[in-house]
């Protein structure tokens, strides 16, 4: 565990400075760039807002076996890289986790597809559009795809059931995540081949339970600059906020859009 927080600090402080730092210090030092992974790595893939930021902590603690409540956005992202956030990383084990938010590209060839009910994530994702200073509607996310990335919602989910690629795939739902976190983290421990006892991944669980990632934001805040610190990252964390939270209107058009994508994943 030492030894980890040591690296990572170093890696935070060569992050700092790498625009002065020479392609040739940061291999000396193996740091490796964003886009250099392995066959073997697994990419945690889910649209926007569909519980990509808590998987990405949940692994943290049951591949490393550390207390997460008191980790860091900083240090987690270097334990678990999100591509859209870095230029380089470190290996900490043989098989790294990444988290992405990308369409299906060749050089993922395992994945851990997380996905939500598309109406919940449009509805969390105007409020992390809200949060980040955008003045765009929800109406203009959902029928103009205008300030979400990287696609439509249904688009992603459907590039992703396609699976162009033939990547190695583990569906995980956000909803069977929060109803049994547990067996769902057994599942992805299956899938990556690691072997974790219950203590660990049930540590891993509370360390990473609402309550507590919302204690951490509190505490460290969020590794992101465009960020409102006034704002909540983590929301509610609940199931079928939309109905709140999206006007009729707005629900028909995305579900008339997302109708068979929906529908695969019964949420329709």
């Amino acid at each position: 565990m030492r030894r980890i927080k040591k690296s990572l600090q170093k890696l935070l402080r060569l992050e700092e400075q790498a625009s002065a730092i020479s392609l040739e210090t940061l291999a000396k030092e193996k740091f490796t760039p964003i886009i250099e992974t392995k066959d073997h790595d697994i990419f945690i893939i889910g649209y926007p807002k569909s519980g990509n930021t808590w998987m990405q902590n949940l692994i943290a603690g049951v591949q490393y076996g550390i207390e997460t409540s008191l980790l860091p956005d900083t240090l987690t992202q270097e334990l678990i890289p999100d591509i859209h956030g870095k230029y380089y990383y470190k290996r900490f084990s043989e098989c790294m986790f990444f988290k992405s938010h990308n369409l299906p590209q060749k050089n993922m060839k395992r994945v851990i597809h997380l996905v939500r009910d598309g109406r919940d994530a449009m509805a969390s994702y105007y409020a992390m559009n809200k949060a980040m200073g955008k003045n765009t509607t929800l109406e203009e996310m959902i029928v103009y795809g205008k300030d979400i990335y990287p696609s439509k919602w249904h688009e992603h989910t459907r590039q992703w059931i396609n699976n162009p690629y033939n990547a190695e795939t583990l569906i995980v739902k956000y909803e069977d995540l929060i109803k049994d976190p547990f067996t769902q983290i057994k599942a992805v421990l299956a899938f990556a081949q690691l072997d974790r006892s219950d203590e660990v991944i049930n540590k891993a669980i509370h360390g990473n339970s609402f309550g507590q990632m919302k204690r951490k934001e509190a505490v460290f805040g969020w590794n992101n600059k465009n960020w409102d610190p006034q704002q909540d990252f983590i929301r509610k964390g609940k199931i079928g906020t939309y109905k709140k939270e999206m006007p009729e209107n707005l629900i028909h058009i995305f579900e008339l859009e997302s109708n068979k994508e929906l529908e695969y994943f019964n949420y329709l």
